[in-house]
C-alpha cells in the first residue's frame, strides 16, 4: 500500500464520516429507525478505521523522532528496541491493508460457524470434528473468542453438528472465506484395512446481528420444544428437558441448542441463532432483487468442495479456488489458514 493511497483513503473517510454525521443531525432523523441504524453503523465503522490509521501515524512519527535522536547523539542503544517497533508497525500496518479488503457492510460483525458432516457417516463425522478444532485454533490464533451453541457428537466418533459463536473484529469478514465443501483424503483409522477414503463437511457461516438492528420476529410463528440433551454435561443434562428447539413457522428455519443447563439460556442462545438466519435471509432476497450472480447457497452444495486436505498418500491441502497450497498440513489443521482466507479475500477485490 503506498502512503498518498492511505492518506487519500483516510480523508475519504474523515469526509464520509462528516456527511453521515451532518444527516444524524437531522430533526427526522430517527424517524426511519432501519435507515438511522445504518447510518450510525456507516459513521463507526469509518471511525474504527481512522482511528486505527491515526494511533499508527502516530507510532511512525515516534520511531522517526527516536531515530532522528539517536543519529543526532550517535547514540545506537536504542537500535534493537526501534527495529522491533518497526517490525511490529509493519504487521499492523500490513493488516490495516487487509482490513480494507473487508467492506461489506456485515464484515465487522461477529460471526455463527457451523459445520456439518457429509455423508459416510463416521468417516465424515470425524472429519468435521477436525474441522472444528481446527477453527477453534484459528480463533486462537486471532485473539477472538468462541462459545459452542450447539453440539451433537456422532454415535462413535465426531460431531453430527456444532455450531460456534466467534467473537471479534471483522470475525464475519474473515470466516466468509470459509464458506463451502471440505474435502479430507486419508488412510481411514476406522478401515481395518487401511483403506484411502475421502470425507465431506460443509462449512457455513452467518454474521451476528448487532443488538442495534432489528429484526421482528412474532411469537407466533415460534415453535418451541424441549427435549433431554444428549449431549456432554454431566447428569442433570441428561435429567431435564433443558435443551431447545425453535421452527420458525414462516420460513421453515429450525435451530437448536443443548450446551447450557438451564433451558433458558439454551432458549436465549437458540433464539440468536434464529434471529442471525432470519437476518442472513433477509439479506440474500435483498442480493437476489439485485440479481447478483453469486448466491452463497451454492457454494456449500456438495461436490463443489472449495479446499481439499491430503494426509495420504502426500502431504497436500490446496484452497481450489485460488490454488494456494502447502504441504504442512499439521500447521494447517493447527489452526493456521490465513493464507487461504487472504488469498480468497485479495481475489474477491
Amino acid at each position: 500500500m503506498k502512503l498518498y493511497e492511505v492518506i487519500f483513503e483516510i480523508e475519504k473517510k474523515i469526509g464520509e464520516i462528516e456527511k453521515y454525521e451532518q444527516q444524524a443531525l437531522a430533526a427526522d432523523f430517527w424517524n426511519n429507525r432501519e435507515a438511522a441504524q445504518e447510518v450510525m453503523q456507516k459513521i463507526n465503522s469509518r471511525k474504527t478505521k481512522v482511528e486505527k490509521w491515526q494511533r499508527l501515524n502516530k507510532k511512525a512519527s515516534y520511531i522517526e523522532e527516536i531515530l532522528v535522536l539517536s543519529e543526532e547523539e550517535d547514540d545506537l542503544q536504542f537500535l534493537e528496541d526501534v527495529q522491533n517497533e518497526l517490525a511490529n508497525l509493519e504487521k499492523e500496518l500490513n493488516d490495516l491493508e487487509f482490513e480494507r479488503m473487508l467492506d461489506d457492510p456485515d464484515d465487522h460483525l461477529n460471526a455463527i460457524l457451523t459445520i456439518h458432516p457429509g455423508a459416510g457417516g463416521t468417516e465424515s463425522q470425524d472429519w468435521a470434528q477436525m474441522l472444528m478444532r481446527m477453527y477453534l485454533r484459528w480463533i486462537e490464533r486471532k485473539d477472538f473468542k468462541s462459545q459452542i451453541l450447539d453440539y451433537q457428537a456422532g454415535e462413535e466418533a465426531g460431531i453430527k453438528n456444532v455450531t460456534i459463536e466467534v467473537t471479534g473484529s471483522y470475525a464475519f469478514g474473515y470466516l466468509r472465506a470459509e464458506i463451502g465443501v471440505h474435502r479430507l483424503v486419508r488412510i481411514s483409522p476406522f478401515d481395518a484395512n487401511k483403506r484411502r477414503h475421502t470425507s465431506f463437511a460443509s462449512v457455513f457461516v452467518y454474521p451476528e446481528v448487532d443488538n442495534e438492528i432489528e429484526i421482528t420476529v412474532n411469537a407466533n410463528d415460534l415453535r418451541v420444544d424441549t427435549y433431554r440433551s444428549s449431549g456432554a454435561g454431566g447428569q442433570h443434562v441428561n435429567k431435564t428437558d433443558s435443551a431447545v428447539r425453535i421452527t420458525h413457522l414462516p420460513t421453515g428455519i429450525v435451530v437448536q441448542c443443548q450446551s447450557e443447563r438451564s433451558q433458558r439460556m439454551n432458549r436465549d442462545n437458540a433464539m440468536k441463532i434464529l434471529i442471525s438466519r432470519l437476518y442472513q435471509k433477509k439479506k440474500e432476497e435483498e442480493r437476489q432483487k439485485l440479481q447478483e450472480l453469486e448466491d452463497t447457497k451454492k457454494e456449500i452444495a456438495w461436490g463443489s468442495q472449495i479446499r481439499s486436505y491430503v494426509f495420504h498418500p502426500y502431504n497436500l491441502v490446496k484452497d481450489h479456488r485460488t490454488k494456494v497450497e502447502t504441504s504442512n498440513t499439521q500447521d494447517v489443521m493447527d489452526g493456521n489458514i490465513d493464507q487461504f482466507i487472504h488469498a480468497f479475500l485479495m481475489k474477491k477485490i
